[in-house]
């Protein structure tokens, strides 16, 4: 499986560097190859999945070899697949869309939690309270139900043989600060340091509280970063936001982030110290948990 979010704005870039290479502007490139200037916009940003005849009318009016011109189809057959969350996009909610789409075909994936603990390593029942305590700007449709189950089977990500690797940074702020009865609490914070001991490809740091981060910088929200087999395909950050989630996949926009999560790891605990502290943690919650709901 690939990424389609990925591939479009990978075949944007297509476009748009054969387009300059040839010298057109994108209205000329709009009136020879009698497409509207507007759709030529849109396939350029990456926002609309291509139809193949209109791509074959690009590249022919920019003589593109037989060799370069296959790996361009390609990548656009890749760009209009449609993913199993497609389907169900308003009742999951599109953030949670989004992020099975990146999911999807990464080889690599970094995350870095301020508030919230990580949806991929969560328990259903953390989940549930977070899908109905977090509103947010949701479609009418939005189902909480469906978004556990969403959730649930983005999660079989990480059980693939071909699956990415993973590791996330986890501020303690969000280890400390409730988000969940302190029942949920507690059995989530033990399934994370189950996962961080067991699998393989999983990797968990925890942020002290008291840590600076070399130079003193200070994350201000969540982000999330994404890298492909294909080493031409974007490096993509989402950066977490009360609303609509903001995507980066330049070089000049990424950058910034792939430094911050680098002060972040130099900052964070060991995985082992992690793991250590993510049990102790649960068990400050026994005394107030009693049994698991």
């Amino acid at each position: 499986m690939v990424s389609p979010y990925v591939r479009r704005r990978r075949l944007a870039a297509e476009l748009i560097q054969l387009r300059e290479e040839h010298g057109y502007s994108t209205v000329r490139l709009a009136t020879t190859v009698r497409m509207s200037r507007q759709r030529i916009s849109q396939l350029q940003n990456g926002h609309v999945r291509p139809a193949d005849d209109e791509i074959a009318r690009i590249l022919d009016v920019l003589r593109v070899g037989e060799r370069r011109r296959e790996q361009i189809m390609s990548i656009a057959r890749d760009a209009r697949e449609r993913g199993w969350w497609e389907k169900f996009r308003d009742e999951m909610g599109p953030q949670q869309a989004l992020y099975a789409d990146l999911e999807a075909g990464a080889r690599s994936i970094a995350e870095y939690h301020l508030t919230l603990l990580p949806g991929l390593l969560q328990i259903p029942e953390f989940t549930e309270v977070r899908a109905r305590a977090n509103r947010g700007i949701r479609p009418e449709a939005f189902d909480p139900t469906r978004a556990l189950e969403a959730r649930a089977v983005r999660q079989r990500i990480l059980d693939r043989a071909d699956g990415p690797s993973y590791e996330v940074i986890i501020d303690e702020l969000a280890i400390r600060r409730p988000a969940a009865p302190p029942g949920v609490t507690r059995a989530q914070l033990l399934h994370l340091a189950r996962m961080g001991r067991e699998r393989r490809k999983v990797t968990i740091r925890v942020l002290p509280l008291p840590a600076a981060l070399p130079g003193y910088v200070v994350p201000k929200s969540a982000f999330f970063t994404y890298r492909f087999p294909d080493p031409k395909d974007p490096t993509v950050v989402a950066v977490d936001t009360d609303g609509e989630d903001l995507v980066l996949t330049t070089p000049a926009q990424t950058g910034h982030y792939v430094d911050l999560y680098q002060r972040l790891q130099q900052a964070a605990l060991d995985p082992t110290s992690s793991l250590d502290l993510l049990a102790a943690a649960a068990e400050d919650l026994s005394d107030h948990a009693g049994s698991r709901p």
